[in-house]
């Protein structure tokens, strides 16, 4: 295989790691990660396979003793016995030791035993093709029960030197115990290093997508990007489905399914098509369907026969066979290259091909993303594909397609927990048909609920099937609903900065954006059961909606965990003390999006008539009160590989509550990677100040400051990449106070009830003021129902303030 389709493993452990016997093996990777292998016949495998390429650990710190039963390892945080023989649950046992069970149920964890799958915290499927509703996830590597979990390497095939793929020759057992208890970060950090890292997606792929399953023609799609351009919604990515090639041929070819010729009826000219969607600042991929080879009235079939050494008078069809390299070779110089030649930036790879290939245990789908994937990062350009999950080590590959979706409340309702749970077994960057693909029934609400999820989800495409009445352009729907898809769609292409960082980080620091609140909150119990809630960035904690909103009240309800601390509603400012649950009510022009104490969260109004992958020459800085915090603000070239060689720059800001300071550091290297001069916006939410110092290099620079409401407002025009401002409040600032009595009058203004019920709990809450006992004693006789004696209940009580 050429070069840049082999890929780089270091697949030998350290030999003082190792404990090897007649017909089993152990090495000790980390005081928490253990390969077990057995063999009858003694022999193992050391090269990479399609899950492990990395195994080159430092040498681990183990106590290893023979017993009468077998072996005895004990590390720091398990002990593992095993008898040397074929795995069984009395054989091989593995107790977690140094675990902090604070808060658990129970108080103790058992130990684990082959075979023992319970309770872990499962990790993704293959696809939500057709599902309605929720799915069975397969296992990650995370338990709450005993802390254990066996990754079960035995099935995969090898990686040889040339970038081949072999069916192993050894046979026997191969699994990699994960022993980490609760320490579900350290968990992953040790299976990205053992299994390869997420890379960086392309600063393009964090904009919106817009894609459809419908037969565009090159006038029709444009024209309806102007529409979009009059609407001020942004796109990045440009997603052609099959249509674009042929699909009605002759059948004696068979069906159109499979395709790699341009319908030049629908793009006479596809290199101009391409470029006008280039010069908007928007990428391309088309959809394959790679099922049925290279058919003779495609295009290409004379390159390919010919390099295949098939006579093309013969018009014999090329079988798609992805396990010959010299197939392989053909399809991505003779078919692909030269597509992408035109202007084709990426491929989205729709299976179609089953689950089997003529080599044992080979999954077409893993050999179609890791060939994809490789070739797409040739020439130093930045890797990336779009295709389903193939099993564990998928994470290499982003971006995943989730498949074709059915719209329902269901499905959405799934969407939230399957997407950050996904993180349990490494893949952070799911793609899913947001607003849902086909089936289900026209809902404004719904379509609205799940723009705003996939806002706040790793990749927001919307997606749809070819009925005539099933688009996703927001003009289809009602006025409320079409003001929120449309505000979203522009909070997400805001939101890049915010999101590249954390793309960054993802690579850098093994940290995926969308995280189940346990990891952050391990010994909390509430962490576990609020399935929904999910940790989005460094930042940020979201609760989405998926449930249709409450009658008369016009807001939906959603049961949210605060963890201990203060939290910062992102849209409205409204403080909430932490260390509780309560449920939470949101118009559709809302969700639940929580900011930390000290949060910074660093935007772009820079989203009209721009280019989502360039760096911005305005910034907004969204910064919340209560805690010292730090954020290095991370920009490259956003195309390359660069970044792996340490070409980039970080830009520290720094809250410093305890001396009410804000500070934008200088660049720390590679300045020239961003503009020359910047627009800075700090807004300081929930804050008393009405006026702050600002000083630039440790100079008085003047500065346009202004209060929006509870929010400080500076302004800071031609900033260089060495200036360092610095921004001082006076010293008596406070953290603001709700505005509770207002945001009660306009929610009651809101709802359908009756006019005298409004006016009474309104005046009993002037009179009682944030004594919620007493208000919700009253509300009682007064005959409020329960969900809106929950809703006051929130208003008033939200930041815990008597």
């Amino acid at each position: 295989m050429k070069k840049h389709l082999r890929i780089n493993a270091h697949s030998a452990a350290q030999t003082e790691n190792v404990i090897q016997k007649d017909c089993c093996r152990i090495t000790v990777l980390t005081d928490s990660l253990v390969r077990i292998e057995y063999n009858e016949n003694g022999k193992f495998v050391d090269s990479p396979t399609q899950t492990v390429i990395n195994r080159d650990f430092p040498k681990a710190k183990f106590e290893y003793q023979e017993t009468p039963d077998g072996m005895d390892i004990r590390t720091e945080y398990f002990h593992l016995q095993y008898d040397g023989k074929e795995f069984t649950p009395g054989g091989l046992v593995c107790m977690c030791t140094n675990v902090d069970l604070e808060g658990m149920p129970g108080g103790n964890m058992p130990a684990w035993r082959w075979g023992d799958k319970r309770s872990t915290l499962k990790g993704t499927a293959r696809t939500l093709d057709n599902v309605n509703g929720a799915c069975e996830l397969e296992d990650g590597i995370m338990s709450y029960w005993n802390g254990c979990v066996c990754l079960d390497d035995s099935g995969t095939l090898t990686i040889n030197d040339d970038g081949r793929v072999e069916p192993r020759s050894t046979g026997g057992r191969d699994i990699y115990l994960f022993a980490y208890g609760h320490r579900y970060k350290d968990a992953l950090k040790d299976f990205y290093y053992l299994c390869g890292k997420t890379p960086m997606l392309p600063r393009f792929a964090l904009g919106n997508w817009w894609s459809r399953y419908y037969p565009y023609s090159e006038e029709t799609y444009m024209d309806l990007m102007e529409q979009f351009d009059a609407e001020d919604i942004p796109f990045s990515v440009a997603v052609i489905d099959m249509d674009w090639h042929l699909v009605d041929i002759d059948q004696k070819y068979g069906t159109g399914w499979t395709g790699y010729t341009w319908n030049r009826e629908l793009f006479p000219e596809p290199q101009r098509f391409l470029k006008r969607l280039h010069d908007r600042g928007m990428k391309t991929t088309l959809n394959l369907h790679p099922a049925d080879g290279i058919r003779a009235y495609e295009e290409c079939y004379d390159r390919m026969a010919e390099r295949l050494g098939k006579d093309p008078k013969k018009q014999e069809p090329l079988t798609f066979d992805i396990t010959d390299p010299d197939f392989l070779e053909a399809y991505m110089e003779e078919v692909l290259h030269p597509m992408e030649e035109e202007g084709v930036d990426f491929w989205w790879i729709d299976w179609q091909q089953g689950t089997s290939t003529k080599v044992p245990g080979l999954d077409p789908l893993w050999m179609l993303n890791h060939y994809h994937y490789l070739d797409s990062a040739k020439d130093g350009k930045r890797g990336m594909t779009f295709s389903r999950y193939a099993g564990p080590g998928s994470h290499r590959y982003p971006i995943g397609f989730s498949g074709d979706t059915v719209i329902s409340w269901d499905s959405l309702d799934f969407q939230p927990y399957f997407t950050s749970t996904a993180s349990n077994i490494g893949y952070g960057w799911w793609s899913h048909d947001i607003g849902g693909h086909m089936m289900g029934e026209k809902d404004d609400e719904l379509e609205a609920r799940w723009y705003q999820f996939g806002v706040f989800s790793p990749i927001n495409r919307l997606h749809s099937s070819n009925s005539k009445f099933n688009g996703k352009e927001p003009w289809r729907f009602k006025n409320e609903a079409r003001d929120t898809m449309i505000h979203f769609l522009q909070l997400r292409h805001r939101m890049v900065p915010y999101l590249y960082t954390m793309n960054y980080r993802a690579w850098a620091l093994d940290e995926p954006l969308c995280q189940p609140l346990y990891y952050k909150y391990p010994t909390k119990w509430e962490a576990y059961s609020r399935k929904n809630q999910y940790l989005f960035g460094s930042e940020l904690m979201v609760a989405p909606i998926t449930t249709k909103r409450i009658e008369k009240l016009n807001a939906a309800e959603v049961m949210v965990w605060l963890p201990e601390g203060m939290w910062f509603d992102f849209f409205t400012d409204t403080l909430y003390t932490g260390n509780r649950s309560l449920c939470m009510y949101r118009g559709i022009d809302q969700i639940p999006v929580l900011a930390k104490a000290g949060a910074i969260i660093p935007l772009t109004d820079d989203i009209i008539g721009t280019h989502a992958d360039q760096n911005p020459e305005a910034l907004t800085v969204e910064v919340y009160p209560g805690a010292d915090n730090r954020f290095l603000l991370y920009e490259d070239d956003n195309e390359t590989n660069a970044y792996l060689d340490g070409i980039y720059a970080q830009t520290e800001l720094h809250l410093n509550w305890t001396e009410r300071k804000f500070f934008i550091e200088p660049v720390n290297q590679n300045s020239y990677l961003i503009p020359e001069e910047r627009y800075w916006k700090i807004r300081l939410h929930k804050v008393t100040a009405d006026t702050a110092e600002v000083r630039i290099n440790g100079n008085t620079a003047p500065a346009k400051v202004e209060k929006d409401g509870s929010t400080l407002v500076i302004c800071l025009e031609h900033i260089h990449p060495e200036d360092l401002v610095e921004i001082t409040l006076p010293g008596d600032t406070e953290i603001a106070g709700n505005q509770a009595a207002e945001s009660l009058y306009a929610f009651l203004n809101q709802a359908e009830i009756r006019f005298f019920l409004k006016d009474q709990i309104y005046d009993l809450v002037m009179k009682h003021g944030k004594n919620i006992a007493a208000i919700m004693g009253e509300m009682q006789v007064l005959g409020a129902d329960e969900i809106l004696q929950r809703a006051v209940m929130e208003i008033i009580g939200a930041d815990g303030r008597e």
